[in-house]
């Protein structure tokens, strides 16, 4: 799977052709549905946290594109990751908890996992065009 661009609209920025931010896109609707039907004395608790990571990966891989350097990406990419690790306790717990069944939780931790893998892959990609850059200026 790669993170090559789709093609481009005229209406999409940057981070919006990136197949990571369309998929951790996908997965902070995917969390907020499911954490919908959570128990509303966790509003404020474990609803309010799973969101916040979830929006907080879509929202760094976005800021991270939106950066002058491939450094800046990548450390914006590295925060998304934390996020990704952040939102599958949250999963994980709700499962426990009986708020989710094993069906919607294991959905939900595939697109997880899936979202990983996009960003994980374009950080790949960074670090190769990270060193290149550093031999052309050597």
């Amino acid at each position: 799977m790669s993170d090559k661009p789709t093609p481009r609209r005229r209406d999409q920025t940057r981070h919006e052709r990136l197949k990571a931010w369309q998929a951790a896109q996908s997965l902070v609707v995917a969390t907020y549905r499911a954490s919908g039907a959570w128990p509303g004395h966790e509003r404020f608790g474990l609803v309010s946290q799973a969101r916040r990571a979830a929006v907080s990966i879509s929202a760094n891989v976005a800021e991270g594109a939106g950066r002058r350097t491939g450094r800046d990406f990548r450390r914006f990419l590295d925060i998304a990751l934390g996020s990704l690790a952040e939102l599958h306790v949250y999963i994980v717990l709700a499962k426990e908890l009986q708020y989710m069944d094993k069906g919607a939780a294991g959905a939900l931790e595939a697109l997880r996992d899936h979202t990983g893998r996009l960003i994980w892959g374009l950080c790949l990609a960074l670090d190769r065009s990270i060193r290149e850059v550093r031999k052309l200026g050597s």
